[in-house]
């Protein structure tokens, strides 16, 4: 891509799990509530087009603008104010990528290529969502929606010709795998969660991403469990009711970390004889376990551990990396594309201009040939090669002087006309 002064660009500034902390991006994270006045601050300083994604992994701000210096200087003095730091403070933790560098960058990130986890699902959706409240803020102009377009078209390249989002990688996402492979869809499952640790309210979590509707939330100290609920917007069910609870869930995540197991065999096969033997999935991510792994041998009851969960998320990992040596090859390709086929609308402008010139010489010296054809033609090189000879003549009296630019003009004109060396 050229760097010619009144064309738009692509430019990215930003930082993310390789360039920076945690701490910074949380700092500098722009929720969807402060994204209007964020992006209204971009445009109140000079940009015209912008689009800012924040999420867990990064916060980088995607725009189009002619000078790379300067966009990087405006996004700059935006994060240190969103986040309350100096711009000294944010040397070395940013990034900026443009032209080419940046394109590829931005259809990483929307293919879920550049996340921390590869293949991550939530990726796309976020871009989408980001681009919307830019698109709201009259930020986004043809040249950004060429390129977000693109970016999508590459993401679902990636998705369909590549196994990169096929397998869990996380515990949470193996255990949402586990409960589909046992019950298929969902939503008509009911969850509890029994306990109040982080592992648990992580799982509980992707559970209900994943699509299920009911969930109730008990733990042995109430106050805990209220918070929970509270936090995950669904049940509270009282610590004493466990064995009623626990026949009328699907799936069982539990999170205690106590010293005595919450849920022994005879508590599941009681379950399960109330449930007429319709199949209970528990998850235990208590350290130490929450559930007797004799739990294991009741007939209907699938239990899984940390142990289970973190080998089927490492499998994924490794699948997962494979695949996303293919999926880079898709980029690539399609990095060339857009930028080819970007380079190629920029001339447009120009072609038009020279069309038009050379029609309306024609007209003039049809105007002033009559009927003469040879006359004609005589009068129409004559004039298209008028200017372009005067400019070619003053090149050449340069001397040493304009000696490149006259080698520059002269391998120009060869090439366009395909005129042999003399």
């Amino acid at each position: 891509m050229n760097n010619t002064p009144y064309r738009l660009r692509p430019i990215i500034v930003g930082a993310n799990h390789r360039s920076s902390s945690l701490a910074l991006r949380d700092a500098l994270f722009v929720d969807d509530a402060s994204q209007p006045a964020f992006l209204a601050a971009l445009k109140d300083a000079g940009l015209t087009q912008a689009v800012a994604l924040s999420t867990c992994d990064r916060v980088e701000v995607l725009t189009m603008h002619h000078d790379a210096a300067v966009a990087e200087a405006v996004v700059t003095r935006a994060l240190a104010e969103r986040g309350h730091v100096t711009i000294d403070g944010l040397a070395g933790e940013l990034y900026t990528l443009a032209d080419v560098a940046a394109v590829k960058h931005c259809f990483a990130v929307t293919s879920s290529l550049d996340s921390l986890i590869i293949g991550e699902p939530h990726v796309l959706g976020q871009v989408k969502a980001c681009h919307r409240m830019a698109r709201d803020a009259s930020l986004c102009g043809p040249e950004m929606e060429a390129l977000l377009a693109a970016a999508y078209g590459v993401a679902k390249r990636v998705r369909s010709e590549t196994e990169v989002g096929e397998r869990p990688v996380s515990i949470a996402s193996a255990a949402v795998q586990f409960a589909r492979d046992l019950h298929g869809d969902l939503a008509d499952c009911t969850a509890l969660l029994v306990g109040a640790g982080e592992m648990g309210e992580l799982v509980a979590e992707s559970v209900l991403a994943a699509g299920v509707r009911r969930m109730v939330v008990t733990a042995p100290r109430q106050t805990r469990a209220e918070a929970v609920a509270e936090s995950l917007n669904c049940h509270l069910g009282a610590f004493e009711d466990l064995p009623q609870l626990l026949a009328d869930a699907d799936i069982v995540l539990t999170a205690v970390s106590g010293r005595q197991a919450v849920l022994n065999a005879e508590q599941v096969h009681t379950a399960l004889r109330k449930r007429r033997r319709k199949p209970i999935f528990l998850v235990d991510v208590g350290i130490p376990g929450d559930v007797d792994p004799a739990v294991n041998r009741v007939d209907g009851a699938f239990l899984y551990d940390l142990n289970d969960l973190e080998r089927l998320a490492l499998e994924g990992r490794a699948s997962r990396q494979a695949a996303a040596r293919g999926a880079w090859s898709i980029v690539e390709e399609e990095v060339v594309s857009f930028t080819k086929g970007r380079a190629a609308r920029t001339a447009v402008p120009a072609i038009v201009a020279l069309r038009t010139h050379f029609e309306q010489v024609r007209d003039q010296v049809l105007a002033e040939s009559g009927e003469d054809a040879e006359k004609a033609t005589h009068l129409l090189i004559g004039r298209l090669l008028h200017e372009p000879t005067e400019a070619m003549k003053e090149i050449a009296a340069g001397g040493d002087a304009k000696r490149s630019e006259w080698d520059a003009a002269e391998h120009l004109l060869r090439r366009l006309f395909h005129l042999s060396e003399s």
